[in-house]
């Protein structure tokens, strides 16, 4: 019997580059929940850009944020991993030396991109929502790394390539998103979250549904017993899926439909 569904969020509950919530989400949601079925969002994103998405129902659910790096469940911090910040200056560097990439580094409070670029901070700040400010140099930034992201609109499939033959040893290099990629710890994803919060629930992976479309999502869908990949995802997450989907909330309403209330 499902008793969790953990889903990503862009590509996959925000289509076509939406940047906020089909309402009706709020009601499924909380329509599992009569039935016993917990919501988890599973994102790339900051922990206050996801809050900010599900603000009517923020405390309802639990999240997976910064790619796994940072997972909360009734508002606690039940796991968090960081990147070692040799390694992640390393990175910052080799970013900020490939044409059209804008690094931004996040940390559990804040995300940091660098100053001069308005155009970047207003899109961080008034479009993903996330609580941002500039830095004149990445190494003032004093807390600790969870993870660090390039935007590349012109050409991040060669941005990704390259980096992820530099840094292959040492941390992945997936996409997540459109335009995006981020830099995850080896042993850390949001398959690894997804699964210390199904400890934390008492619940096995054959009791969790998850959704995904990107790189990113591949240790989280590969982990449940059902897990879709949406249509627009590639190949190689389709691969990883039990089925593929259109639509999130058409799985949930079949869901829902087949699961009397608690």
């Amino acid at each position: 019997m499902i008793k969790l569904i953990a889903s990503d969020l862009d590509g996959t509950l925000l289509q076509n580059g939406a940047q906020e919530l089909n309402p009706e989400i709020y009601d499924l949601i909380l329509a599992l929940k009569e039935r016993g079925i917990h919501f988890a969002a599973a994102s790339g994103r900051q922990y206050a850009s996801e809050r900010n998405l599900f603000k009517p129902i923020a405390d309802e659910i639990s999240y997976i944020a910064e790619n796994g790096a940072v997972c909360i469940h009734n508002n606690q911090i039940i796991s968090i991993t960081e990147i070692d910040r040799d390694l992640a200056f390393r990175i910052i560097d080799a970013i900020k030396q490939c044409p059209n990439c804008k690094p931004l580094v996040s940390c559990l409070n804040c995300c940091y991109i660098e100053s001069g670029d308005d155009e970047y901070l207003y899109h961080i700040r008034h479009v993903v929502h996330n609580n941002v400010d500039t830095v004149d140099d990445f190494a003032s930034i004093q807390e600790p790394i969870l993870k660090i992201a390039l935007l590349d609109i012109v050409t991040p499939q060669q941005s990704a390539t390259y980096l992820r033959e530099l840094f292959k040893n040492e941390i992945k290099v997936v996409t997540s998103g459109m335009d995006w990629i981020d830099f995850v710890p080896l042993h850390s994803n949001k398959g690894t979250a997804l699964k210390t919060l199904l400890e934390t629930l008492h619940l096995s992976p054959e009791e969790a549904v998850s959704f995904g479309d990107q790189q990113n999502d591949i240790e989280m869908l590969t982990l449940t017993q059902k897990s879709y990949a949406m249509a627009t995802a590639p190949d190689d997450v389709k691969n990883c899926a039990y089925a593929v989907t259109d639509s999130v909330e058409k799985i949930l309403k079949q869901i829902i439909k087949e699961t009397p209330k608690a």
